[in-house]
């Protein structure tokens, strides 16, 4: 069985400025994670935050570059675990802009939570993906 995550963020800024908060690497830790990203297909890349070993965590996303197309549509691969040799989540992040008359749509797709070791990831991410997108929307509010 896999579980996918999806959530949908409204802002008022046009997707060029959405767009730059998911591709400036100082942008995206101010409301994600510290992390050494570029916008480049085959770019790989870490996310850093504080592990959590009872449950398997490490404290590092391991993630590559899948997709850009500017100011539309970002995909990367996120794995995670207790090693980058061998993840227990092995999953894809796909971010979708939509402009709107009054901002941008901001379709959040992260697929690929599979079996039941993936429950618990899937469960704490659904809800961590939630308040990350408040996170991002109070960071625009504020640019």
């Amino acid at each position: 069985m896999q579980r996918d995550i999806h959530h949908q963020f409204s802002f008022g800024q046009p997707p060029e400025v959405v767009w730059e908060y998911l591709t400036d690497s100082e942008l995206l830790a101010q409301w994600l994670m510290p992390n050494d990203f570029k916008p480049v297909v085959g770019h790989r890349f870490q996310f850093g935050t504080k592990p959590k070993l009872k449950l398997g965590f490490d404290g590092r996303i391991y993630c590559e570059v899948l997709e850009v197309i500017p100011c539309e549509k970002l995909v990367y691969s996120w794995k995670g675990g207790l090693s980058k040799e061998n993840p227990s989540l092995d999953s894809i992040v796909v971010w979708t802009l939509i402009p709107t008359v009054g901002g941008t749509v901001l379709k959040l797709e992260h697929k690929g939570f599979k079996g039941l070791r993936n429950y618990l990831p899937y469960i704490i991410m659904e809800r961590g993906w939630a308040k990350i997108g408040k996170r991002l929307y109070k960071q625009l509010i504020t640019a």
